[in-house]
């Protein structure tokens, strides 16, 4: 082997030994913080959205949509609607969900369990009814010129085949709550459970009178019975004293022509009361999840709509549960500087672990000036080591007949110090060891009357 090739791996060598222990060190430490804090989220998590051709649908497209963009798959698991979803989360079989305010009590364990990243969109709770409905309860036949009463009042319900929704939609817990708050008994309104599609199969087929929902504008079902001839939206004048009574629900007007300025549908303002849907979260989602979904809420509920303003959802109001502390920051301010620049998971990484990593360092950094000392004495131990040896020679010099077998120790000590690799900053302290060695040479055979 070239000796230029083995002077560096010798080089190489010392250092590795100097530095190894430091840099396995360090990277241990940074193993142990990455394995407790566990920065990276899992490439998969399941979102319980809702009905088909629902907005809970649409949205959770959007959702995943724009995980995908951060490496993330998001599952769409379809259910019966917000009480379902919720009743997906309690389960551990859904990591997030869309969850309807009102859609049930919320007990300790669920605030435990369960997070809130923030209040998404309002659900104005849409009653459509036949404009004949009425008069089929009163048994009044009417001609289509002749006006018929409007629905302003749940009391008018009474007598009424009312579809209220599936048990999982939240629907018919919210509409009982709402029925008891006009003193009215369950009975006295014929209500029946049936899904979205085929309840407004059955309504537009003269099987029902009235159809109640709740769900976001972008709705399908909402945009069709909207500008379906012959089918009433229920205004609520009584909308601010229901949302005093309810903290769960918020007033929203639908503005006369909002629908379509040429038809002008609706003819007039109507007045609607809303419950809030929020984001939940189970509470052992991994942070860096909740911070992405946070995130695609602003971009996707940002807008301005029918019912809320530019930038006004998300927010932090009629939760029900605690605001995850991802989401709070999310809400509050734009996406983090290195979000912007560098992909999602090197910036969540620096972001999760800059702490930790600033603390290892400086930690490090005072133990890491043993370096250069530990590595000069291994080099150095190579030559140092000679000296005791030639010391030992050299005070046995004057013993008698000993002369030639120290002549031979210092030949073969010079035969060794000639085959001592050291890196060239230290070859001054390698010749230093053999100039030594002569000089015992020159003293041994001048004691031995030799001439040098």
């Amino acid at each position: 082997m070239p000796k230029t090739i083995r002077y560096t791996l010798l080089s190489l060598r010392d250092l590795w030994v100097s530095a190894g222990p430091f840099i396995v060190l360090t990277i241990t430490l940074l193993v142990l913080a990455y394995w407790w804090l566990d920065p990276n989220p899992p490439k998969r998590v399941t979102l319980a959205t809702g009905p088909a051709q629902s907005a809970y649908e649409e949205f959770g497209k959007r959702y995943a949509k724009i995980l995908a963009d951060d490496g993330i798959e998001v599952v769409l698991l379809p259910s019966q609607g917000s009480a379902h979803n919720l009743q997906l989360l309690r389960e551990g079989r859904a990591d997030l969900g869309f969850v309807q305010g009102g859609t049930s009590t919320y007990s300790a364990a669920d605030a435990e369990t369960l997070t809130s990243l923030g209040s998404l969109f309002v659900e104005p709770l849409w009653l459509f009814y036949r404009e004949d409905a009425l008069g089929r309860v009163q048994g009044e036949r009417k001609t289509k010129a002749t006006s018929v009463a409007a629905i302003n009042s749940l009391t008018q319900l009474q007598g009424l085949r009312v579809n209220v929704g599936t048990a999982g939609s939240g629907v018919p817990s919210l509409m009982t709550r709402l029925l008891e708050s006009n003193r009215m008994e369950p009975a006295s309104v014929r209500t029946s459970n049936l899904d979205q599609t085929a309840a407004t199969v059955a309504f537009l087929g003269g099987e029902l009178d009235a159809i109640v929902f709740a769900s976001a504008p972008e709705s399908l079902m909402v945009q069709m019975l909207l500008q379906t001839p012959g089918v009433k939206l229920m205004s609520f004048p009584q909308g601010e004293a229901y949302a005093k009574r309810f903290t769960f629900l918020s007033t929203a007007r639908l503005p006369q022509g909002v629908v379509d300025l040429a038809a002008n549908i609706p003819a007039e303002d109507v007045n609607l009361v809303a419950p809030t849907t929020s984001l939940l979260a189970r509470s052992d989602t991994h942070p860096a999840l909740e911070q992405l979904f946070a995130q695609a809420g602003n971009v996707i509920h940002g807008p301005a709509g029918w019912f809320k303003d530019a930038r006004e959802f998300p927010n932090r109001d009629n939760s029900e549960l605690p605001i995850s502390k991802e989401a709070e920051r999310a809400i509050k301010n734009d996406a983090p500087l290195l979000q912007r620049y560098l992909p999602f998971w090197v910036a969540n990484l620096v972001e999760r672990m800059w702490l930790v990593m600033g603390i290892i360092i400086a930690v490090m950094l005072p133990l890491s000036r043993i370096v250069p000392p530990l590595y000069e004495f291994r080099v150095r131990s190579r030559i140092f080591k000679w000296y005791g040896q030639l010391r030992d020679i050299e005070n046995r010099i004057e013993a008698a007949g000993e002369n030639k077998a120290l002549l031979d120790e210092l030949n073969a000590m010079e035969a060794h110090a000639e085959k001592i690799s050291v890196p060239l900053s230290y070859t001054n302290e390698l010749y230093a060891l053999r100039s030594n060695i002569h000089l015992v040479r020159k003293k041994l055979l001048r004691t031995d009357g030799s001439t040098p």
